[in-house]
């Protein structure tokens, strides 16, 4: 299976399966002299790691990362730094029942059809599983970054149900188990998901995600645009099936006056009126904040049986057992953090290649 590899000047290559004996990620281009040890990575795994709540699948995995190479008296070398995460807790005669079957609204059908083989435990590279590895590596893309890049993400809707932007509190974040900005909401949604649980069904979901510190010149024009490798790099995450920059969709309702970002000049520096754009204007940073975000569907591994086929082509029902998250989405929050840090990463390091001597904050000539 090809295309396993991700970024140009910082690449990522992931490898390993849901069921199998570890995961893991290798990361090429990562410039020398940065600190980094497993301490550095660990925190961003234990936020995506399962298990943690009623709400998440009960699959319980430490997600222990061990660095492999790349690294020497606590700093990165330049050489291919390797992580790997064991796997420690598989279930693969969960599987048994859909060995054979195809279940609806999943990857099986496609890989089959593609390769003519599949790994049924868990899905194989299909299953969430795999983007632990992409935690890992965001980790040390923000060690790329530094300190001046602040990257967040929140979900900010589950299933039809919509946060109230009025009660935005990064702080509560870290209160409750939905990565949720609104405690109101994320009160109701503890009521909402213990009850699809039990009818055996699953809810998607919306992840708002921000960087903010940002320098603009990050991206290119044409086929190197920044914003359509966020969208790329957020839509590779599984389950994911809509991503927007900025007011996205919503844009195409306003007027051209209601929809551009007015420009003032304040101490030398061009200051916004408003972010629209969501921080990228012609696939370049503006040097406002980068806002993303992306639609996760519900669950498709369900108790609720659906019609489905097997390989031998006859009619059945599906019903998947074993442990499964009832809103994929939560556990997602981290996934897009770190999705956003590796595709800045790369473009920060593309950037000063080619403009060695930009400044981060470009002044314009006064009249």
């Amino acid at each position: 299976m090809s295309h396993n590899s991700f970024g140009h000047l910082f690449r990522l290559t992931t490898w390993g399966e849901s069921h199998g004996p570890a995961i893991g990620a290798v990361i090429d281009g990562c410039p020398p002299g940065l600190a980094l040890s497993e301490a550095d990575i660990q925190p961003f795994l234990d936020r995506r790691r399962p298990g943690q709540s009623r709400f998440t699948t009960q699959r319980q995995e430490p997600d222990q990362v061990r660095i492999l190479s790349g690294v020497f008296q606590g700093q990165t070398t330049g050489t291919p730094i390797a992580l790997m995460i064991d796997n420690t807790d598989q279930r693969s005669r969960d599987y048994s029942e859909v060995a054979r079957k195809f279940r609806p609204a999943h990857a099986d059908l496609t890989y089959h059809l593609k390769y003519g083989i599949r790994d049924y435990r868990g899905g194989g590279r299909a299953s969430a599983r795999e983007t632990a590895c992409r935690v890992a590596a965001g980790a040390v893309a923000r060690r790329v970054l530094g300190p001046g890049i602040a990257i967040r993400g929140a979900l900010v809707q589950l299933g039809p149900h919509r946060i109230d932007r009025t009660r935005w509190d990064w702080d509560e974040i870290d209160r409750n188990p939905f990565f949720c900005p609104d405690p109101v909401a994320a009160q109701a949604w503890e009521a909402i998901l213990v009850d699809i649980r039990k009818q055996g069904s699953s809810l998607g979901a919306v992840i708002e995600v921000t960087a903010e510190g940002a320098p603009p010149g990050l991206g290119a024009p044409i086929y190197g645009k920044l914003d359509a490798d966020l969208a790329a790099a957020l839509m590779s995450i599984n389950a994911v099936k809509g991503v927007e920059i900025g007011d996205g969709f919503a844009a195409a309702a306003l007027r051209g006056e209601e929809n551009a970002d007015p420009l003032r000049m304040r101490d030398g520096l061009v200051q916004f009126g408003a972010n629209h754009a969501g921080g990228i204007l012609g696939g370049i940073s503006s040097g406002q904040p980068i806002v993303a975000r992306f639609a996760v569907k519900p669950t498709s591994s369900i108790l609720t049986p659906v019609p489905s086929v097997d390989q031998d082509g006859q009619e059945t029902e599906v019903t998947t057992r074993g442990r499964h998250d009832p809103c994929v989405g939560i556990r997602a929050v981290p996934v897009g953090e770190a999705m956003m840090a590796l595709v800045l990463a790369d473009h920060l390091l593309r950037h000063r290649a080619q403009n060695p001597h930009a400044p981060e904050a470009p002044r314009l000539p006064r009249n």
